[in-house]
């Protein structure tokens, strides 16, 4: 057992002390306290604090510091506020530059309307809950109060589809995601089933009114078709299909990239998913969006097709990773809003910094990658306007991030969009 000062909060929300030449890293303790911790190499295990820092509050949660869903959950408000605004910062200036960040936007709402559960069996029973910090340990969870309304039955239900496979003894994945026809169900793991496993299954989510229920993106059990309200319009969600983890989150960003591209005419929209920004932009302005999910850019088309109001918006599906649009695919649009996976569009950003566009609007899930990427565009001419934190991971060590980059006068554009 050794006795560590906390120094500050890491990027994944554990607190980091040093131990002779060494840091260490304590999950939950936090920047100036004094702890009692078990140390193995670079982790340790909180054992007893010795001294509490005056941010300390009580967590809202019982499985805190047990489940590993949550990092930083016993942080005052303001002192988690800016140390997600500081996860941001220190990216940025890991890359090298030195760019103002504004406060952080709470957008948790209503809270999260997707979760993922996670089912381990063991002698024919099954364990579901979330995974314990840095372990593949299951900690079972009765409740979570970060999500939504919406998803109060989705515990039960996992537990329910869990048993059905739990004979099997594969680990799953239970994705559970909140719709306007009540909860749509994508499980991963499970492989092909069995005639009797499908039966109880379709039985489960009727029990659990289920709006769907799919298995590596095959149909189990249709009741209702699930659709999800985007923007201004309806749109049929795909098995498994990325969404903003809140309602609120997508709202709060839809609203700065809306803001961000007002008086363009002509928007392209790399990384599109189903339409976030895609189909609020197209109330103002013509829209080229892409994404390698086809799937998730049909159902976009779908919910333009059926929205009345808006501008032409074109999809078309392509991997972006391997072949960005190009310097002069570009060149036609006023603006380009990019939002890529956690791991960033490094090349993507490349064609942008060499075209002539004056308008990018930058969104991401990764401080680090979004960093990269943005001293791409900054070494390719663009100046940072604003940059801005976004929180709909309430307690977890991500943040959303959208930045505005601008530069001087490019040559001249043709007036078609690159979909026609």
């Amino acid at each position: 057992m050794k006795r560590l000062t906390i120094e500050r909060l890491g990027h994944r929300g554990e607190g980091i002390a040093r131990d002779g030449d060494a840091r260490v890293f304590v999950p939950y303790a936090l920047p100036g306290e004094t702890v009692l911790a078990e140390v193995a190499g670079e982790q340790a295990r909180l054992a007893e604090i010795v001294d509490a820092s005056p941010d300390r509050v009580a967590p809202v949660c019982p499985h805190y510091a047990h489940c590993g869903g949550c990092a930083v959950q016993a942080l005052r408000a303001q002192a988690y506020a800016d140390w997600k605004r500081g996860l941001v910062e220190t990216a940025l200036r890991n890359a090298g530059l030195s760019l103002p960040v504004a406060p952080v936007i709470d957008a948790h709402g209503a809270g999260r309307r997707r979760a993922t559960f996670h089912a381990r069996m063991a002698r024919g029973e099954a364990r579901v809950g979330f995974m314990a910090a840095r372990s593949h340990e299951i900690v079972e969870i009765d409740s979570c109060p970060l999500l939504a309304p919406e998803l109060a039955g989705a515990l039960p239900a996992a537990r329910a589809i869990a048993h059905v496979l739990a004979p099997r003894g594969k680990p799953l994945d239970i994705a559970v995601t909140a719709t306007l026809e009540g909860m749509d169900i994508e499980l991963r793991g499970a492989g092909p089933l069995e005639d009797h496993e499908s039966g109880a299954l379709i039985e489960a989510a009727a029990a659990h009114d289920l709006a769907r229920l799919t298995n590596h993106g095959r149909l189990v059990a249709l009741r209702r078709a699930p659709f999800v309200a985007v923007g201004p319009a309806r749109v049929p969600l795909p098995p498994g299909a990325f969404l903003q983890a809140t309602q609120a989150g997508e709202d709060v960003l839809g609203g700065l990239v809306l803001e961000a591209a007002r008086g363009a005419r002509n928007v392209a929209d790399l990384f599109c998913g189903v339409g976030a920004f895609a189909l609020r932009l197209a109330r103002e302005a013509r829209v080229s969006a892409f994404d390698s999910a086809a799937e998730s850019v049909d159902a976009m088309c779908a919910g333009a097709r059926a929205t009345s109001g808006l501008k032409p918006l074109g999809g078309a599906a392509r991997d972006l990773f391997a072949r960005p649009l190009t310097a002069q695919e570009l060149a036609p649009f006023d603006c380009v809003v990019f939002d890529p996976p956690r791991a960033g569009a490094p090349t993507q950003a490349m064609e942008i910094a060499r075209s002539p566009l004056r308008r990018v609007v930058a969104v991401s899930c990764n401080a680090q990658s979004f960093a990269r990427d943005a001293a791409i565009l900054v070494n390719g001419g663009f100046a940072a306007k604003n940059i801005t934190p976004v929180d709909q991971f309430r307690y977890a060590p991500h943040v959303e991030i959208v930045a505005v980059f601008s530069r001087g006068e490019g040559q001249k554009r043709p007036k078609r969009s690159l979909l026609g």
